[in-house]
């Protein structure tokens, strides 16, 4: 069943009946069964860098990285969120400027949740944690290319004790992306015993399978991983590590392996993630992994939702002046691309060492500095094909 069909089915038979009983809260909740909340985060990022002399150089620039609004509440028995970025105004100003994030409507069920709509996709504690609430500017290099982000999909979410799943059925496009054709399935899992304020042991586990249709052909978007090693201003020093383009259909296979822990004011946290790729005549492994410490000098601890499966807001500021972290993170992602029976068409890696710096003057008002250290390598051709340095901020506010 194609997924806008699929999506028409679910929405009247989880309407109808919410519009029907007309929405008394449980337990004698007498809260209004409609309400809207306004929400949002701006995100003013800039960048310096240290070029090499291969390849073009990346130049040094600012950017509204996020302007975000959106309105969120209830409607009768039924949950919703509308959210749209308007950081793209900057750059054109009219309507191609607002790109569209989360639009959804829920239903709370006695077993969870279901989900009908855009909405991020469960995939890796890395992107699913919020960018409001990392601990880098940048996520690692699988969040920022093999997560499939923002989909028209429908899901479920469920939350117990210590554990919490959620799968989803979702088209590749998304509401301002129609060149990416095809559907898929994901879904993710995580376990977090006894998880408590700053006594945290996370694990996960993501699985995706999705089905690109001719890319590169009839209009189709084509498929590229190419990750930016030094910030999301580091075009000049993006390497490709698979790319699909003939127009055969794509099969991808993508998992991600989560681990973190919260001992107090320290943290660590790591994940192993890959993706198969296969065209019929070509495939391409892509594989990634990083691994990052944190350290709250001044006593907080990374705050942990449960419910989730992911890091949210510190809250609990102990000094007047704010809260500091530093974090150290090493990123690595490489991928191998050849015809059947063939020789590699594509070997390459790239790394990066990332220090990061973040003051917490509210729990919904930060600065960020970051210095990058990044190299990609070409196995190939036995050479460095880029080596840049970068030092990145960013102010963050968020209501």
């Amino acid at each position: 069943m194609a997924i806008r069909t699929l999506c028409l089915h679910v929405v009247v038979a989880c309407a109808t009946p919410g519009l029907a009983f007309a929405a008394h809260a449980a337990d004698g909740d007498d809260e209004s069964p409609v309400s809207a909340k306004i929400g949002g985060r701006i995100h003013w990022d800039f960048a310096r860098f240290d070029n090499d002399g291969r390849g073009a150089p990346n130049a040094d620039d600012t950017e509204f990285r996020r302007v975000w609004l959106d309105v969120s509440g209830r409607f009768f028995g039924l949950g919703y969120k509308i959210e749209g970025d308007f950081a793209g105004l900057q750059d054109d100003f009219n309507s191609k400027g607002i790109e569209a994030k989360d639009v959804y409507l829920t239903r709370t069920f006695s077993g969870g949740v279901l989900s009908i709509g855009q909405f991020k996709q469960y995939f890796s504690l890395d992107d699913r944690t919020g960018s409001n609430y990392g601990s880098f500017l940048e996520r690692g290099g699988a969040a920022s290319t093999l997560a499939p982000l923002y989909r028209k999909a429908v899901s479920w979410q469920a939350a117990g004790r210590d554990y919490t799943w959620a799968a989803s059925v979702y088209s590749l496009e998304s509401i301002d992306v129609s060149s990416i054709k095809g559907d898929a399935v994901g879904g993710r899992a995580t376990w977090a015993p006894g998880a408590r304020d700053g006594d945290v042991l996370h694990l996960g586990l993501s699985l995706a399978h999705e089905r690109y249709d001719h890319p590169g052909a009839n209009g189709a978007q084509s498929l590229q991983i190419r990750p930016r090693p030094a910030g999301h201003l580091s075009d000049a020093s993006r390497i490709t590590l698979a790319s699909f383009a003939d127009g055969r259909d794509t099969d991808v296979d993508k998992w991600s392996l989560e681990y973190a822990q919260v001992r107090g004011p320290l943290s660590w946290q790591g994940e192993f993630s890959g993706g198969r790729f296969d065209d019929g005549a070509q495939r391409a492994t892509v594989k990634s992994a990083y691994g990052f410490v944190s350290w709250f000098v001044t006593g907080e601890s990374r705050a942990y939702d449960g419910k989730t499966g992911r890091f949210a807001r510190v809250k609990d500021l102990r000094h007047r002046n704010g809260a500091l972290e530093l974090a150290l993170r090493y990123d690595r992602m490489w991928g191998e691309q050849h015809y059947h029976g063939q020789p590699d068409l594509i070997d390459a890696w790239t790394e990066s060492w990332t220090l990061g710096a973040n003051w917490y003057l509210r729990p919904n008002l930060r600065l960020m500095l970051d210095l990058i250290d990044s190299r990609n390598r070409d196995r190939l051709a036995g050479a460095t094909v880029d080596h840049t340095r970068a030092v990145t901020g960013r102010f963050q506010f968020d209501f």
